[in-house]
């Protein structure tokens, strides 16, 4: 089960199919395709009821834990923030914000909200992320968030026929709880 979690101004929760036309929407936007791996373009139509259909057998599943990012105050979905757990105490986190949000903080806060459910919640060791190095927006938030470059992985993946470079971050448990209450 995907439980719903709240910050100040965010709350992550379940996708609902409901949310497709709005995922549909915001996931479409060029420049989403363009800062994320896995989000083509164009997004197709079905695409989000499919992705949103997953979320739930990958929870009990205890792999992956993929939250909308809604805007408590006008309860409007503005991105997605996801945890995927592998069996080696570690987790991946991955996200992306609706193009008329960006530079809010909404990433920062929500992505602070998924390491506490992981190292609290789901009690991982080690949380990282990566983005590609033309995107230091998203390195940002994982400065922000508490986590150290680890490194950057020359022409690591492909994306649209082209080779990126991808720059790693991580924070580990213990770090984490040092910081929290220091």
């Amino acid at each position: 089960m995907i439980p719903t979690l709240y910050s100040d101004r965010l709350l992550l929760r379940p996708f609902t199919l409901s949310d497709s036309p709005t995922v549909e929407k915001l996931a479409g936007d060029p420049l989403i395709a363009e800062t994320t791996l896995h989000i083509p373009h164009p997004y197709p139509k079905g695409g989000a009821d499919a992705w949103i259909e997953s979320h739930e057998a990958q929870a009990e599943a205890n792999k992956s834990f993929t939250f909308a990012i809604v805007i408590k105050e006008t309860d409007q979905l503005i991105g997605a923030m996801a945890m995927a757990i592998g069996s080696d105490g570690k987790a991946e986190l991955a996200y992306w914000i609706g193009v008329p949000y960006w530079g809010h903080g909404y990433a920062t806060e929500a992505a602070n909200l998924l390491l506490h459910f992981g190292f609290k919640e789901k009690h991982v060791n080690k949380i990282w992320a990566a983005a590609f190095t033309r995107n230091p927006a998203s390195t940002k938030v994982m400065e922000k968030i508490g986590m150290t470059y680890e490194g950057t992985f020359r022409q690591h993946v492909m994306k649209n026929g082209k080779y990126e470079d991808l720059s790693y971050c991580a924070i580990l448990k213990d770090d984490y709880f040092k910081r929290l209450f220091s």
